[in-house]
């Protein structure tokens, strides 16, 4: 995959340029990249990973593709509970398959956002099965229940593709 796909699977997702959003598990960023594309100049991300080193390689990325939008990094467990300002997305990219129990964090992520217009966007692999590098995956059909019972009102398949690592990655979009 490379930066346009990245862009292609949230692009559906993000209304309009501006806004706050984070970015948990941002590891490199390629994501956060991908995000800075569709908010654009004014736009702020809270990128939130444990690695100190993978968040300094994002900074200078950052800096020199998107120097106008603001990025915040956050050295932290996402799992835990973040102090971050009211939010009008998160997205989670190939993060939060590596969470056995899903709720508490989905119950986290949900107080993050603003109330009236606030959005998630997940990119997953579409299965149900895991292994030693995708311990704990969840297919498109799973993460509706999961968002159901997170208090998600509205689940949205956003986009797919193809991958030769568990056949397919897709984005969704759950407000």
């Amino acid at each position: 995959m490379n930066h346009n796909d990245h862009v292609r699977l949230l692009q559906n997702g993000v209304p309009r340029p501006g806004g706050v959003w984070a970015d948990l598990g941002a590891g490199e960023g390629a994501f956060t990249l991908a995000l800075a594309a569709l908010i654009g100049p004014g736009g702020e991300i809270y990128a939130v990973d444990r690695d100190g080193r993978a968040l300094q390689s994002l900074t200078k990325q950052m800096h020199r593709a998107f120097p106008h939008v603001t990025l915040h990094t956050v050295q932290a467990d996402f799992t835990r509970p973040l102090a971050l300002p009211p939010l009008d997305g998160v997205v989670m990219a190939n993060s939060l398959h590596f969470v056995a129990n899903k709720g508490p964090v989905l119950s986290h992520v949900k107080g993050y956002l603003k109330e009236a217009h606030g959005r998630l966007l997940i990119v997953e692999y579409n299965s149900d099965q895991g292994n030693h590098w995708v311990p704990y995956p969840f297919s498109y059909q799973t993460w509706r229940k999961l968002a159901q019972q997170a208090g998600f009102g509205h689940t949205e398949q956003l986009a797919t593709y193809p991958s030769r690592f568990l056949h397919e990655i897709y984005a969704a979009l759950s407000r």
